[in-house]
């Protein structure tokens, strides 16, 4: 289509798919046209739940003309599938996060769409939240002078006591690193730019997690990946950043704060779209607390960005390659982990502008 809203279709009816539904049927700047997934029973039920005209197979989705975006929220290792079945059939492609689980991969799937003149872009989108992009302004602004270092924090006991199906968070494509540090790496890339160098240590606490909750509560499962990971990242404009991921951790806590030549910044959550940006001044006891400003919409901001970025001709911000460079630092992790030795990241990417405070996930623009 020329113009007006883009036609979605939605491939993947799992638990974060109602978050995605409930915000892109209500945004008027695109269509969520149909629902497909390998249950085609649970993609009528999501259909259903949130007025979707029409829903089945993964291969009817990508027949259908008028589903111009395909957003993928399959699990990890069918992103690269899905993503190039999307591309052939002419779809532009909205994924979630990681991109890819190997470099290959991730770059045969941008390198597919460049070929063939269309978008791919990822989660996380929570960098175009209100919470993130008030500290990304600030930062903009010199209100903390030039940001030199960093310091990131996740840490939980694990995903296994909340989620039914939790056992790919424990394997190759999840561990807190590939599951929860695209959030914090990208949200770091915003800030201090592409990132050059890793050096990275981890390794997991048990073999084995059982099921808290859902219908197969008790079962127990294998875990392959580390669950603790920590690294030290240095970035090519200078400066470095301590990053701490686990899934081990009896203490519950997020943290990303960034110091700069005249201050200190503590950011939202990285894995939200909203909360206050605190900026700490040198020299000063006063603390500024700057409420996140901008819109109030979450998962699924991302693709709606992407689709209007399609019809203005010109970059998305949440792009394939922004989540390329951060895919590619995250397995220099795994390597230095596994070498015992600082690792290059090879890629770079240009830092995309921030989004104007006004921008609006709910006005009809197309």
């Amino acid at each position: 289509m020329a113009g007006g809203p883009v036609g979605v279709g939605i491939v993947g009816a799992g638990v974060i798919s109602d978050t995605y539904l409930e915000n892109l049927t209500s945004f008027p700047d695109v269509r969520v046209l149909r629902i497909a997934d390998l249950d085609p029973a649970r993609a009528a039920a999501q259909a259903d739940k949130h007025g979707v005209p029409r829903s089945g197979t993964t291969a009817e989705l990508l027949a259908d003309a008028d589903v111009e975006l395909v957003v993928n929220l399959t699990i990890p290792v069918a992103h690269v599938e899905i993503g190039l079945a999307a591309l052939d059939a002419g779809k532009h492609v909205w994924a979630e996060k990681p991109l890819a689980l190997d470099r290959a991969s991730g770059r045969k799937l941008l390198d597919r769409a460049r070929e063939k003149g269309l978008r791919v872009a990822s989660a996380p989108d929570t960098v175009l939240g209100a919470g993130l992009q008030t500290a990304r302004r600030a930062v903009d602004d010199g209100r903390i002078g030039e940001p030199r270092t960093a310091l990131a924090m996740f840490q939980t006991p694990g995903p296994e006591s909340w989620h039914p199906a939790p056992e790919f968070l424990f394997q190759t494509g999840g561990g807190p690193l590939l599951d929860m540090g695209p959030y914090y790496l990208t949200e770091l890339v915003q800030l201090l730019g592409p990132i050059r160098r890793v050096t990275g240590a981890g390794g997991r606490n048990r073999e084995t997690r059982v099921i808290g909750s859902g219908p197969r509560a008790g079962t127990e499962f294998a875990v392959t990946v580390p669950t603790t990971v920590t690294a030290l990242v240095d970035f090519e404009r200078g400066g470095s950043a301590q990053v701490v991921l686990s899934f081990d951790s009896a203490l519950h806590r997020t943290l990303l704060e960034v110091t700069g030549t005249l201050g200190a910044v503590v950011v939202p959550d990285p894995n939200r779209f909203d909360g206050p940006t605190l900026v700490h001044t040198l020299g000063s006891t006063d603390l500024t607390e700057l409420p996140a400003a901008g819109h109030s919409a979450s998962r699924g901001t991302g693709a709606l960005e992407l689709a209007r970025a399609i019809r203005a001709g010109v970059p998305e911000r949440a792009s394939g390659e922004l989540a390329y460079h951060v895919l590619d630092a995250m397995l220099a992790i795994e390597e230095s982990i596994a070498s015992g030795e600082p690792a290059p990241v090879e890629s770079t990417v240009e830092v995309p502008p921030a989004l104007p405070a006004d921008w609006d996930p709910h006005a009809r623009t197309l």
